[in-house]
């Protein structure tokens, strides 16, 4: 992975998670996959050692192939496609499967997965149009999220920068962060019957090893100290968003925050 040049030790704790992740799911050689938030190809990369040379995963996300720090999805892209795994993989950026212009055959794709991804989906009804969308795709649907619901007091800190972001965004300021629409596991579930899909298995995932939750308190922290997206608050939210901002600092630790679970669904 490209970014592995920046922070080697990050990736290798990313890659162990999605793999891991991979190892519990149905996903044989020679499957076809269908990846929506590919994102920098982290999952792509796991998914495409899954499927086998036979195999094919096509890595779809809306956002340009210039987006990304400190390395862009097009530069990863470029790294994944150099390797032995290219030509297992077909990355498609700028690419809204809502769109009437991108199609597939009805099951032309053995699994479909959404890793890491939902939660920087404009809105709730943007994930309900491209679940639906991509339904007649599709046999399969594996699904994995941070779970809003923490479960020991030291998630607390994680627990506020998402909500903090998903707040700042649901008010109307919008940005390109990580969490955009946060929504808990449950609304996930109310959502899939509405989309053609049916759950028929779920369970927890450990994410004790990530580093996600510095990640998104540096970023929440950074974002609510001022600027263009703070102040085109209205004073009671800018207010609320700068005392919940302060408890936040204040549960907070320098360093090695433990992150929120995640949780996986998988629905046919």
């Amino acid at each position: 992975m490209a970014a592995a040049d920046h922070s080697p030790d990050a990736q290798l704790v990313q890659t162990r998670h999605r793999a891991s992740l991979v190892a519990s799911w149905d996903i044989e050689p020679g499957s076809t996959v269908l990846e929506l938030g590919c994102g920098q190809g982290d999952m792509t990369a796991v998914l495409a050692e899954a499927v086998g040379p036979q195999g094919r995963v096509v890595a779809v996300d809306v956002a340009d192939p210039t987006y990304g720090a400190p390395v862009t999805l097009g530069e990863s892209a470029a790294r994944l496609a150099a390797s032995p795994l290219g030509p297992r993989i077909d990355f498609r950026f700028s690419t809204d499967v809502r769109d009437l212009s991108v199609d597939f055959p009805s099951d032309a794709f053995d699994h479909v997965v959404l890793a890491h991804c939902s939660w920087y989906f404009a809105s709730l009804g943007h994930l309900r149009d491209t679940l639906a969308r991509v339904r007649p795709w599709a046999r399969r649907l594996w699904f994995t999220e941070w779970d809003l619901t923490p479960t020991r007091g030291d998630q607390l800190a994680h627990l506020l920068a998402v909500l903090i972001q998903g707040q700042i965004e649901a008010a109307g300021s919008h940005g390109e962060g990580n969490i955009r629409t946060s929504f808990s596991r449950e609304a996930l579930l109310r959502l899939l019957p509405e989309t053609g899909w049916t759950t028929d298995g779920d369970g927890p995932v450990d994410t004790d090893a990530l580093q996600d939750a510095d990640w998104e308190i540096t970023a929440c922290l950074d974002l609510t100290t001022g600027g263009e997206r703070l102040a085109a608050l209205s004073e009671p939210v800018r207010q609320l968003v700068l005392s919940q901002s302060d408890v936040l600092r204040a549960v907070a630790a320098p360093h090695g925050n433990r992150p929120l679970a995640a949780y996986w669904v998988t629905a046919r």
